[in-house]
């Protein structure tokens, strides 16, 4: 679709490709896929990041400076849509008319409306209807139909607040094919029939009323489908006809009125006028261009108003078709028009993207200055992804890629040049601790063109830009704002733009790969290449285990692969060796611990108590999506937790952190000691040392090191020393640490693996086939049923993300290449088995069954992190609590 607008914008059609070389620089973009910027995007015809262009998109009356994000359509590069939709101010939602509404589309659409994000909708593939499907006229209609119904279902269940109006073709819907090059609303249809109108009349003046055909056939588009020039009369505006092109209207060819049902109208079998004025000729085109002879064709063609040369006549069909079909739609406009009337300019949407994404108060000077999007406040940019660019500043092409980032970025308020000092503030920074923050010098500011960039003096609020030099200090979104000559400290007024939540992929990447490099000498080039791949993608996250292996986490097998391509050939040229893909683990309880557990500081002198128990069903999901806030005052916090999940007033004001993150961790830690056993004066001065511990032994578990999960620790009694520096940090926090494990691990604790969420779409006779592959790989199936106006069916079925690798290659070639699958992180589950079990025997080379894969798990990832095969109890309780454990 990019292409179809650049083709429209940057280039004439009629000129050849020797011309249009000349003009993009030597590369013929227009017959390429302009956006595909990196030699592997290229290599395997796939997007697989988003990519920033600047198009002059022009409408009937005017033309606009419109910035596009291409984002990829695979569903393991969710995140890139993500980071472009912060920036936006509109979203384009691209369908395929013949597949509908897929688990991808979905995904987009309810994060989009998160974002509280204005959309638009394109029905590609409409040539499908045609070539593939060889629906009728009719049957195309209600396949539309079927397809707009499927969205708005969606948008009614995802739109709580009930904001977003439906999708509907004369308001927000544009139809298109971009393998043929054309893209038209109904309003640009109508505005074609009521121009053809107009010209008809004056001809018709010089002929005396006469019309005839060129053939004597119906000819689609000349004729005004059936009844001849002047059939929709002299008052009718280009709105009205539009808003009577869509649903149940048709046109009464003896009255020349509008009529809502067929049997109004003589003859009584008369089309709707959708069918009529927008499909019929569209069909006649195709039809035409497929199956008709070249005489005929260039008769059919003339006759509404297309003119192509002998050598067009005589190409095979795509090409054929793809002339004719952009001679006759001529432009983008339709579409352009959508995009005007749907998205706002930058400086009306700013009020909502500052009130939605920026954590500080509106109401200070700086946030005045980004609703007002004033161009001569304080300089606040937010940034949200970092491409790779080498210092010529002229993209992958032509140098060595990796070396330098460039950032995008939206300007909220002020302006930026080059030269311009700026202070880089990350994800961890805040106006009380300044750690995450950094000093750099803008070398270069640019406009983003998709494989070229254009370098501009300066860039003002409502901008998208491309920064060179300040990347040394951005891991993944940065908050960039000026910094005043002579000034040292940040000003008081300024905090971050919030950082990119992923909450329709699961919120993190579950799937891991250990790298490390062939030759050990090259390991510094390979964690600085990790670092760079960390930058480029949003969702990747890099980790060094106790036994010096570095991880990399991913979205799914694709992603990392790209990743690791990313990183032997692009941010580090080295040879680097992977071990087999696995996963993360969870750990958590089912039960509550069995006895109270306790431990002592190392100086006998403090004494912790807990217990620990399963948190409610859906509450973790509500605590890592940010449902609850943990700077809520008690009454606020305990009346969510009273109202939702019927907890007890005391229970409920008692929360004291959140854990292992402090702001959308999923495990709990309370107070649930009382003042007349406890002194609540000395307990209130440990407090920070015992979240510290519970934050770090949420952080790595007991049982291999993971991270625990939908776990609730109560504090039931405490002995703490009258003196303070008896009772500092470093006693408190280990010992809080040991508590807890304690405490999870005489709760029944057990493993969690993650599940993937699958749709395959596949033929409908290997649908029964499908099962036992799936089966096999300890999945299920949940849902299948047939795709409407396709032969295709969608199956909906759950996978442990464990068992996925190499799935979708054994599906593709069982099925042939007719199945495929998108995959999805949806949720934790508990892996079958007890991982404590020591009487479990495990025989090397063979697979495990059901119940000793908890064993399994546990004991491969302890020996991969280079611990003890099996817990220590020694390592985790204390003498006491041995003493109590045996009797």
């Amino acid at each position: 679709l990019i292409d179809l607008l650049i083709q429209h914008t940057l280039y004439d059609p009629t000129k050849g490709k020797e011309e249009r070389k000349k003009k993009g620089n030597g590369h013929d973009d227009m017959d390429s896929r302009y956006t595909d910027t990196t030699p592997l995007e290229r290599s395997t015809q796939m997007s697989l990041q988003s990519t920033p262009i600047t198009l002059p998109l022009s409408t009937s009356k005017k033309t606009h400076a419109v910035t596009l994000f291409d984002n990829p359509g695979h569903i393991q590069f969710h995140d890139e849509s993500v980071s472009t939709l912060r920036l936006s101010d509109g979203c384009i939602v691209v369908l395929d008319v013949i597949e509908g509404l897929t688990l991808h589309d979905e995904m987009l659409i309810r994060h989009t409306i998160t974002e509280g994000l204005p959309m638009v909708l394109v029905l590609n593939k409409m040539d499908r209807l045609m070539t593939d499907a060889k629906l009728p006229v009719d049957d195309a209609y209600y396949k539309i139909r079927h397809v707009l119904e499927q969205v708005n279902a969606l948008l009614s269940s995802a739109d709580v607040l009930k904001l977003y109006p439906k999708f509907c073709p004369t308001k927000n819907v544009a139809f298109a094919s971009a393998l043929h090059g054309w893209v038209v609303s109904l309003e640009s249809m109508a505005e074609m029939y009521v121009d053809h109108v107009e010209d008809g009349e004056d001809s018709d003046e010089e002929n005396n009323g006469d019309y005839d055909n060129d053939n004597g056939n119906d000819n689609g588009m000349g004729a005004m489908g059936r009844y001849g020039r002047g059939a929709l009369g002299k008052n009718l505006t280009v709105e009205e006809f539009a808003k009577r092109l869509w649903g149940n209207t048709y046109l009464d060819p003896s009255s020349r009125r509008f009529k809502k049902r067929s049997s109004d109208c003589n003859p009584g079998n008369t089309s709707r006028t959708f069918c009529q004025f927008v499909l019929e000729p569209i069909y006649k085109i195709y039809t035409a261009c497929l199956g008709e002879a070249e005489k005929d064709v260039s008769k059919i063609l003339r006759s509404v108003g297309v003119h192509l040369t002998r050598d067009q006549l005589r190409s095979s069909s795509s090409v054929l078709l793809r002339a004719a079909l952009e001679k006759f739609f001529a432009d983008a406009s339709g579409l352009v028009n959508l995009i005007v009337k749907n998205v706002p300019t930058p400086a009306a949407a700013t009020v909502g993207k500052v009130s939605r994404c920026y954590t500080g108060a509106i109401n200070t000077p700086v946030g005045k200055a980004m609703l007002k999007s004033d161009p001569n406040g304080p300089l606040m940019i937010n940034v949200t992804k970092l491409y790779a660019f080498h210092k010529s500043g002229q993209g992958i092409e032509g140098g060595v890629a990796g070396q330098t980032f460039s950032a995008l970025g939206r300007i909220y308020s002020g302006s930026v040049k080059a030269g311009d000092k700026v202070r880089v503030l990350g994800e961890a920074y805040s106006p009380d601790d300044d750690e995450d923050m950094a000093f750099a010098t803008v070398e270069a500011v640019s406009i983003p063109r998709g494989r070229f960039r254009t370098e501009v003096t300066v860039a003002r609020a409502g901008s998208w830009v491309l920064l060179d030099g300040i990347d040394a200090n951005i891991t993944k979104t940065a908050t960039i704002t000026s910094v005043k000559r002579g000034e040292s400290s940040a000003s008081a007024d300024v905090e971050i733009f919030t950082p990119l939540k992923f909450t329709q992929a699961g919120g993190e990447s579950v799937m891991k790969l250990s790298v490390e490099p062939f030759n050990p000498s090259e390991l510094p080039k390979m964690v600085e290449g990790l670092r760079r791949v960390s930058k480029t993608y949003p969702m990747v996250r890099t980790r060094v285990e106790e036994s010096g292996e570095h991880v990399l986490f991913g979205t799914g097998e694709l992603y990392l692969n790209c990743a690791m391509h990313d990183l032997r050939h692009v941010y580090s040229d080295i040879e680097v060796k992977v071990a087999d893909p696995v996963v993360g683990f969870r750990e958590t309880v089912v039960e509550t611990s069995a006895i109270k557990c306790f431990a002592e500081t190392a100086n006998k002198r403090n004494k912790l108590t807990m217990i620990a128990e399963p948190l409610d069903d859906g509450l973790a999901e509500q605590l890592e999506s940010g449902k609850v806030n943990p700077d809520w005052d008690n009454k606020k916090i305990g009346r969510y937790f009273q109202t939702k999940f019927d907890w007890d007033l005391l229970s409920a004001r008692s929360v004291w952190a959140f854990g292992d993150s402090p702001t959308h961790g999923p495990n709990i830690l309370m107070d649930d000691t009382l003042p007349s056993e406890v002194d609540k004066k000395l307990l209130t001065s440990c407090k920070s040392g015992i979240v510290q511990g519970f934050q770090w032994a949420t952080r790595e578990g007991p049982l291999c090191e993971e991270p625990v999960r939908s776990t609730k620790l109560k504090i039931l009694d405490t002995v703490l020393a009258d003196k303070p520096i008896h009772r500092g940090a470093g006693q408190i926090i280990p010992t809080a640490r040991r508590v807890v494990h304690s405490s999870i691990l005489t709760a029944t604790p057990r493993l969690m693996e993650p599940v993937y969420r699958l749709e395959i779409q596949c033929q409908g006779d290997i649908v029964n086939a499908i099962n036992p592959l799936i089966n096999k790989r300890r999945g299920h199936i949940v849902q299948d049923r047939p795709v409407a106006g396709s032969p295709f069916y969608r199956v909906k079925a759950f996978l442990p993300v464990m068992d996925s690798f190499g799935f979708e290659t054994d599906l593709r070639t069982f099925a042939q290449g007719q199945a495929m699958v998108h995959s999805v992180f949806d949720h934790w589950a508990i892996v079958p088995g007890d991982p404590l079990d020591s009487k479990i025997i495990l025989h090397p080379l063979e697979p495990s069954p059901p119940q000793h894969l908890a064993r399994d798990f546990l004991i491969k990832t302890r020996r991969r992190k280079g611990l003890s095969e099996d817990v220590s109890v020694v390592k985790f309780f204390d003498a006491g609590m041995r003493e109590q454990l045996q009797s």
